[in-house]
């Protein structure tokens, strides 16, 4: 699964620091996710679509094996 997180972070300005606050995660929850190493879970998803004011499809592209075929 991709995600556009730091595109969308850094479109609107935000630092990562910032974003961590407001989803109530580390820092490195945050590197993390940019990075695609953590999948996070329905409820971060749901608060991050919340914050860049989006879909969560917006901001994860499923890809292969993670699609119903």
């Amino acid at each position: 699964m991709k995600n556009l997180i730091r595109e969308k972070r850094t479109a609107n300005k935000i630092t990562q620091e910032y974003l961590s606050v407001q989803l109530q995660v580390s820092r490195q929850t945050i590197i993390s996710l940019e990075k695609g190493k953590y999948k996070p879970s329905l409820v971060l998803a749901h608060k991050l679509a919340q914050v860049f004011d989006c879909a969560i499809e917006d901001l994860f592209i499923f890809e292969g094996d993670e699609n119903i075929k």
